[in-house]
């Protein structure tokens, strides 16, 4: 599976398109698309053009801080930050959290789980899909939704409310929260809370199922073109139950190859720097991760997120998702199961399951339980992983005798789908651009193509000391007088 369009020669003689920045995802990108005097395409590549140091500044701070200081990468997704620290500090500290910590945290990954896929599809992809790639750019947004199909955004806005509201009764605020802590949590769902979220459960799962058939009525009216779009092999990776069922909250990693077949399953994500390894590119601030077994990144690299989640598990254990998730399995002989579009139905499939997984927990006595913390023997590092809303993230810790910390590594979802995105963006351009005149709706084509991996840009940028960058002075009549640039590996020359 290596890159195709890597690299063009002389790109300094080609035409150059930008997209900047790319609309309706979380975070600021571009792609920069070289043509030919023919228009022919060369070369398509994402750049992700912020960069945030949260590796760096929380070094020397208290661990028990980490939870709710990592979680400000983001507002769409800081309940996935939020669990995956306090999942590792749990790590650090040598403890098993109790039961009722574990179905509180649970409930509040599945409400981050629903709201996020919810604004996701219905807000920033819907456009798209119900409008047509490259229908009027006047119309294809969230008011052109509004106004053209009430009924499907008003699911939309409700579904996000209700996830937002189970994140506030459990992390105390709808962003932001404090939940979880290093050792369980602070506080446990009150019985108002509990009846609450119950009147309305019900209601979710039929809306979130109302979702997938939504989706996959929109695949068998345009099953060519969405069968055929932005289509790649790829491996996969997510978490897995020890029974194999999906779980996106706990698990061993289980990856697969393109070719379906098992490169390792069940194993301890504590060690997971013994099968994923990062590489660094000149071209862009975010990280290129690859399986340590393929040797490069340009064979290894792989996907994450809902399209290898449903395809990596051997069963979903609520009924209805599981049910769900079987006819896309099985869907035009497998299909959608390799389309890049395929993300958008194995969304709505977790956001169905996830609906599901919050009214078992309702309806569990633990969910109010007075057991909130535990302890153990305490540890110098942590690894805590968890299946955020665009695929698996990991952070990992060190802590001194200080109680401070000493180093911290994340690979959020969207690092690991970096190679995947550049892949999809590049088949896009070869099937949409090459020779044509470019124009804006076939420009839309390959934001459609980077909004179904739901990227959280501003998440994944964290190649601190490993930037490449390029300084030139200009003189005040525009000549350069001097370079300095920088390479991948901090080296630095002059011309």
């Amino acid at each position: 599976m290596p890159f195709e369009l890597e690299t063009a020669p002389n790109p300094e003689k080609l035409k150059r398109v930008v997209i900047e920045p790319v609309s309706r995802v979380e975070g600021h990108g571009k792609v920069t698309i070289l043509l030919d005097d023919d228009d022919k395409v060369q070369q398509v590549r994402l750049h992700i053009v912020e960069f945030r140091g949260f590796e760096q500044f929380i070094e020397g701070r208290p661990y028990w801080e980490v939870p709710v200081m990592v979680q400000r990468l983001c507002g769409i997704c800081p309940v996935s930050h939020h669990l995956a620290a306090a999942k590792a500090l749990d790590m650090m500290l040598g403890v098993t959290i109790t039961p009722t910590a574990e179905k509180v945290r649970r409930l509040m990954h599945y409400g981050q789980m629903l709201q996020s896929h919810a604004l996701h599809f219905f807000h920033l992809s819907s456009p798209d899909l119900l409008f047509g790639f490259g229908s009027d750019m006047a119309k294809r947004n969230i008011v052109g939704v509004i106004a053209a199909e009430p009924a499907i955004a008003k699911k939309g806005v409700f579904l996000r409310k209700y996830g937002q509201e189970v994140i506030r009764m459990t992390a105390g605020k709808r962003v932001h929260g404090t939940g979880a802590i290093p050792g369980g949590v602070n506080k446990s769902l009150s019985a108002e809370d509990r009846a609450s979220l119950l009147k309305e459960a019900y209601q979710m799962i039929a809306w979130s199922r109302d979702a997938v058939h939504l989706i996959k009525g929109l695949f068998e009216q345009n099953l060519e073109q969405y069968n055929a779009f932005g289509r790649f092999s790829a491996h996969s990776m997510g978490l897995i139950r020890a029974d194999g069922a999906m779980d996106l909250y706990h698990g061993g990693l289980r990856a697969r190859r393109a070719d379906g077949s098992t490169l390792f399953d069940h194993f301890d994500y504590s060690n997971y720097l013994d099968v994923v390894v990062e590489d660094v590119k000149s071209w862009s601030y975010m990280k290129f991760p690859f399986f340590r077994s393929m040797g490069n990144s340009d064979e290894g690299w792989y996907r994450v997120g809902p399209l290898a989640r449903v395809n990596n598990c051997d069963f979903i254990s609520t009924p209805l998702a599981d049910k769900e998730r079987k006819d896309f399995m099985e869907f035009d002989n497998g299909s959608a199961t390799g389309s890049t579009l395929g993300y958008h139905w194995a969304r709505m499939i977790e956001m169905l399951h996830s609906a599901e997984a919050i009214k078992d927990l309702l309806h569990d006595d633990d969910i109010c339980g007075t057991e909130l913390m535990a302890t153990g023997k305490r540890q110098e590092r942590g690894v805590g992983v968890i299946e955020a809303p665009r695929g698996t993230l990991i952070h990992d810790y060190s802590v001194d005798e200080n109680d401070q910390v000493t180093h911290a590594n994340l690979i959020v979802s969207t690092t690991h789908n970096n190679q995947a995105m550049n892949e999809s963006i590049r088949v896009v351009a070869k099937q949409y651009l090459d020779g044509k005149e470019i124009t804006e709706g076939l420009l839309n084509h390959i934001e459609v193509a980077i909004r179904c991996f739901d990227p959280c840009l501003s998440c994944a940028t964290h190649a601190l000391g490993q930037m490449p960058l390029e300084v030139t002075l200009v003189g005040a009549d525009g000549t350069a007088i001097d370079r300095l640039t920088r390479n991948m590996h901090g080296v630095c020359s002059t011309d």
